[in-house]
């Protein structure tokens, strides 16, 4: 039995702030560090991106139809690719140009803006289609929520929008004794179909590597030591791993190089794209998550944006925004209402983790929202 794998990456950069003091406010409405975004777009570029892309295209054009894949691109890496990496997207346009990698629909800031109004989160979508269609001219049939964020509810405004699939994160405490390796169903809106990353091999790439110890023969066991019945296994993963989070030195460039292969000879899988098993799959059951999910840390829910004082207060305020930033048809207030978005503005305030600076952050942003919401007046 021919059984399906299918690799989906995500590539996103996010705008990096600028230190943005009280005495600021009124007098100056630029908030982006532009030399932290530049060298750091640059160095992913040279890394991760053209390395990448040049050994992607090469497995394309030695397995043809037999290697397919999906990225998923954020709004925010595009912009700063088209001022900072011109050369990375046109490398990127190269890859999608062969048909055989799906582009992926998102929300275009890579925002949470689903879990905090229905309506700023369909314009985020919308804006991001709108974007795959003018940079790459195509239309994606499947969403990818920010960080793989799922709720049945959130599926069904998904399937509202137009998707007829989705995916998300096979989280133990959801999934219970069923296995991440099947295709589901929404609980709302069953038209919805729902596939489910499974994090423990996607772990094996991103967390394994970092120790050296980690081969292509390990994967391939790993594959072939699943139930016979499963048929379809799920891999998500940053696309920045591969030579940024993880060096080229650690042989990760090699490990993709030989992956595919080793995949087609070996194993009963083919390397498919996320839309082709709407077709290929019927879906086994109901993936019920009422309560809101995602794809980060052990939890696998929204700490890591949400539920602190400040991260909910600088939420609350964004948002409050919305209905009058959409009417203000002002270009430059939603390019930074776009930006203020972006995930990673939540998780730097977020105190779970050691590091970092939470409460420093949360000034710098609110003092930044503070102007942002004097411009609107």
């Amino acid at each position: 039995m021919s059984k399906s794998i299918c690799f989906y990456f995500q590539v996103h950069q996010p705008y990096r702030l600028r230190t943005y003091r009280f005495f600021d406010i009124g007098k100056r409405h630029f908030y982006y560090d532009d030399y932290n975004n530049r060298i750091t777009m640059q160095r992913v570029a040279e890394r991760c991106y053209l390395p990448m892309n040049q050994l992607m295209l090469k497995k394309i054009e030695e397995l043809g139809n037999k290697m397919k894949f999906a990225i998923s691109f954020s709004g925010p890496a595009i912009e700063q690719m088209e001022v900072y990496a011109p050369y990375a997207l046109e490398s990127f346009k190269k890859l999608v140009a062969t048909g055989n990698v799906e582009v992926l629909a998102e929300t275009y800031s890579h925002s949470v803006a689903s879990l905090m109004n229905k309506d700023a989160f369909k314009m985020e979508v919308t804006e991001h289609k709108k974007l795959m269609k003018e940079v790459f001219n195509v239309r994606p049939k499947t969403f990818h929520n920010t960080e793989l964020i799922y709720s049945n509810e959130i599926g069904a405004d998904v399937a509202e929008m137009g998707f007829d699939l989705i995916l998300t994160e096979g989280a133990k405490h959801v999934l219970g004794w069923k296995s991440p390796n099947y295709l589901y169903v929404n609980a709302i809106n069953p038209k919805l179909k729902v596939m489910l990353r499974n994090w423990k091999i996607s772990d094996e790439i991103t967390l394994r590597f970092s120790h050296q110890s980690y081969n292509v023969d390990d994967f391939v066991n790993w594959l072939n030591s699943l139930p016979e019945e499963e048929e379809l296994v799920n891999i998500f993963i940053d696309y920045e791993t591969f030579g940024e989070a993880l060096d080229a030195s650690t042989g990760i460039f090699e490990f993709m190089r030989y992956l595919p292969d080793a995949i087609l000879k070996n194993t009963d899988f083919q390397l498919v794209t996320p839309h082709q098993i709407v077709d290929k799959l019927q879906p086994t059951g109901v993936f019920d998550a009422p309560i809101p999910l995602s794809c980060q840390d052990e939890e696998r829910d929204l700490s890591n944006w949400m539920g602190n004082d400040m991260q909910d207060d600088a939420l609350a305020t964004l948002y409050g925004c919305f209905k009058k930033v959409k009417a203000s048809k002002d270009e430059e207030l939603l390019r930074d209402w776009r930006a203020l978005q972006a995930a990673e503005n939540f998780s730097a305030m977020c105190t779970k983790h050691q590091g970092g600076t939470p409460y420093d952050y949360y000034i710098n942003y609110m003092n930044i929202l503070t102007d942002f919401i004097n411009r609107m007046k």
